[in-house]
């Protein structure tokens, strides 16, 4: 039987799609974007550069990305679209040659309690069905072993339809692994009751001490005092067992007061969802103070913190059990896990190795599945996200990254710049909105936005070869070889403060004196212990003002001038000058306009598609009602006031007739972090991760405080902010401050007076100082990888 053999041997000729190797925009105008045109090369690494606020992200997420999973949800039944996210069509003339994108972003995980690094990822469950087969001794299904299953057990009568029906007795049982006391938190709640009320008044006399409960005219209060359930007129310390008990975990029930129908509850569960399920850092300063007060988490002294329940934490391989197994370093899981043998589940124990060597070979071995996903930060999440992508089998897809170096220590970073060389080299677009010089320099393309911030962005300055970015006349391509020097003199400590056996997570009984009254940067390779030093070492009490990198969440009524408080003295001066009431100059209160009830814009839902917004046609996007816009201040209504750019502001509160004094200090800080661009109502929805950050800064700078701790301040900042951010820690230290800054960034490093660096590794490998000096000692002894990294930096 003859084979087939090939006639031709030569290269056949190009078809019509070969020649689609470019994604082309022409014309994108979302957010700040002026009728940007740009081709793109497909299966290369294009980098986008420019200053924070520039156009980066309306660019490549809003647009590129944002319209290449609208066209992919596009191709399932309107059934399917119903489930699913809508997302609207980004407003861009022509997009062409759009690849199925896969973003990691940097959003951090949810919060939730339950949720951890090993339910986050696919580890967790690829654990759980390994111990229900090889666990001894066995105690069920893969949902004895999770912490969110709880047990349940039911018996009673059912009725069977089969022919005639039949009444039956029957047991349900189903094991879960859920400890029962903490409900698969790892923690109990402690709540203060002496926070909530002073036991010798009643509650006619004004028991409460809880923020905003007087009892006077709150409808709360006088639910309890009308109830029926206690005698307002009694010291709550004379209150019988039974209505102690009524009055603190009441169930809900209707009651009549004053004629109106109102739901009495315990004061426990009532505080439970009206204040304690809120995220504290979206709270008040006075609310958040006061659930720090009233609020403690203990470890659960039943599971130990473990989540499980003793059935679960009883079955174990090799004497270990899943606890055991969660709380190891992912390094050390991944070793356990290759010296496993059972041929019965060799497919699972080849995905489980599979996926825990991902997690060592991103930089995340210092990390254990039972670390809650809501204190990782950006950076590590984003990490987290890639690991499902480093062994995928697809090509020819659009990976989109928004600064996958954040919280990187330089040592870091050229193994993330060899993952984005290896998606890229198998075939994929990678697309990276970057700050880093280090990763923009192994772009095959470069796109640089700006030249400016907000309005004064949005356009394309360069696009072409990095070589050709570092002779163009950019801001990024000026600022690319800036490199700054160690200082030849360091400011003398004003005392110390002592940290003594810090053992946070991963430290080592670490005694270390950090001085005061001077710039300490606190070094070393991501999960090296420097959060957990700084954090959990350093006590925030009076007098320390601490920003870490919590997120900021708003919503789209959100804007700089609610989240500053700088719209507070804005609505007063307003209100004098015109004799009204302050609240008609809010646009979530009096004074917002009926027709969008202050939002601007109209939604009208269509289902399973896109959700529309249109202009407000009754105040034409004002936000406000007519006749409020018709009070001025120094000629300008509320509206155009809050259109203004910060700096325009700053100057117009400045001096004058609209001259406010305490608005002026607000923009004067946020000008002082590069934010002078952003405008007032701008939401803050539509800002970037670091400008969010500086928005927080610019607000925990007026606390009073003589240390001021900063977590990362230069996440999202571009080169040429790095610079004016220097010069803000300088005047806070010349100010007489100390300041405390967890950092990767050499240039922050060089403008150090003290170093103390953190390693020498990560997690275990970790939490020990092996460094402690001036910068300019560090670099000569480059006995670190933080040293080397800096002496290579400024050329020493």
């Amino acid at each position: 039987m003859s084979k087939a053999t090939r006639a031709n041997t030569q290269s056949p000729a190009p078809r019509g799609g070969d020649r689609h190797d470019l994604i082309r925009v022409h014309g994108a105008r979302v957010n700040n974007l002026k009728d940007v045109s740009v081709e793109i090369p497909k299966r290369r690494l294009t980098v986008f550069t420019g200053v924070s606020g520039s156009g980066k992200s309306s660019l490549v997420f809003d647009t590129i990305a944002a319209e290449s999973q609208r066209l992919i949800n596009e191709t399932y039944s309107a059934f399917v679209q119903g489930f699913m996210p809508t997302l609207a069509r980004p407003e861009v003339d022509v997009l062409e040659g759009l690849t199925p994108a896969i973003v990691v972003d940097q959003q951090r995980m949810g919060a939730d309690p339950r949720s951890t690094v090993g339910t986050a990822t696919d580890a967790g469950a690829m654990l759980r069905i390994l111990f229900s087969r090889l666990g001894k001794p066995h105690i069920g299904p893969p949902g004895a072993y999770a912490f969110n299953v709880p047990s349940v057990r039911a018996s009673g009568a059912i009725t069977v339809e089969r022919g005639t029906k039949t009444t039956v007795k029957a047991t349900f049982n189903r094991t879960g692994g859920m400890c029962a006391r903490c409900e698969g938190r790892g923690s109990v709640t402690d709540i203060d009751l002496t926070q909530l009320y002073d036991d010798s008044k009643s509650l006619a006399e004004g028991a409460f001490t809880i923020p905003g409960w007087k009892s006077d005219s709150q409808w709360t209060v006088q639910v309890y005092a009308q109830s029926g359930f206690v005698d307002p007129d009694k010291p709550i310390s004379r209150y019988t067992k039974k209505e102690m008990r009524d009055f603190l975990y009441g169930e809900p029930v209707k009651v009549k007061v004053n004629g109106v129908n109102l739901t009495y509850e315990g004061l426990i569960p009532k505080l439970q969802k009206s204040i304690l399920s809120k995220d504290k850092e979206a709270m008040q300063p006075h609310i958040r103070a006061f659930v720090e007060r009233a609020v403690t988490f203990t470890t659960c002294p039943e599971c130990d913190g473990t989540r499980l329940s003793e059935g679960a934490r009883s079955s174990k391989i090799k004497r270990i059990s899943i606890a055991d197994a969660c709380a190891m370093q992912i390094s050390d899981l991944a070793a356990w896990v290759r010296g496993l043998d059972a041929p019965s589940v060799a497919p699972l124990l080849d995905a489980l190795r599979q996926t825990l060597d991902s997690f060592v070979e991103i930089g995340l071995g210092y990390l254990s599945l039972d670390r809650p996903s809501g204190t990782l930060s950006g950076g590590e999440a984003q990490r987290v996200k890639m690991i499902r992508h480093l062994g995928s089998s697809l090509t020819d897809v659009t990976y989109v990254f928004d600064e996958p170096t954040i919280g990187l220590h330089p040592h870091d970073i050229q193994r993330m710049n060899a993952l984005l060389l290896r998606l890229r080299d198998k075939g994929n677009t990678v697309l990276v909105v970057e700050h880093k010089p280090e990763t923009i320099a192994i772009a095959d393309h470069v796109v640089d936005l700006g030249p400016g911030a907000g309005t004064g962005g949005g356009t394309i300055c360069f696009e072409g070869t990095v070589e050709g970015l570092r002779a163009g006349g950019t801001i990024t391509g000026r600022h690319f070889g800036d490199r700054a020097a160690v200082k030849d003199t360091v400011r003398e400590p004003t005392g110390t403060l002592e940290i003594r056996g810090a053992k946070a997570n991963n430290l080592r009984e670490v005694d270390v004196d950090v001085p005061l009254g001077v710039l300490t940067v606190v070094t070393g390779v991501a999960g090296s212990g420097k959060s957990s030093l700084v954090h959990g070492s350093i006590p925030p009490g009076e007098g320390v003002v601490s920003i870490d990198q919590g997120a900021i969440r708003g919503s789209r009524r959100s804007n700089p001038a609610t989240y500053t408080g700088l719209l507070d003295p804005i609505r007063k001066a307003f209100a004098k000058a015109n004799g009204v009431k302050p609240a008609l100059f809010s646009a979530n209160s009096e004074g917002a306009c009926p027709g969008c009830n202050g939002a601007g814009v109209v939604y009208t839902d269509l289902a399973m598609m896109a959700a529309v917004a249109t202009t407000c046609e009754e105040c034409e996007g004002k936000r406000f009602q007519a006749a409020v816009l018709e009070y001025r201040l120094g000629g300008r209504d509320i509206s155009e006031v809050l259109a203004m750019p910060v700096t325009e502001a700053e100057e117009f509160f400045g001096a004058g007739e609209a001259a406010t004094p305490a608005a002026h200090r607000i923009l004067g800080r946020l000008a002082d972090v590069g934010l002078g661009y952003l405008s007032l109502g701008q939401p803050l929805t539509t800002l970037s991760g670091g400008e969010r950050q500086r928005l927080k800064l610019a607000t925990h700078m007026a606390e009073k405080g003589g240390v001021y701790v900063l977590d990362e301040p230069t996440a999202g900042l571009h080169l040429a902010d790095v610079e004016q951010l220097l010069h803000l820690l300088d005047r806070l230290v010349d100010s007489g401050k100390s300041v405390i800054v967890v950092e990767h960034h050499q240039a922050v490093m060089a403008h150090a007076d003290w170093i103390i660096d953190l390693g020498p590794g990560a997690g275990h490998d970790g939490g020990r100082v092996v460094f402690e000096g001036t910068p300019a000692d560090l670099v000569a002894g480059r006995a670190t990888l933080t040293g080397e990294h800096l002496a290579a930096y400024v050329g020493a």
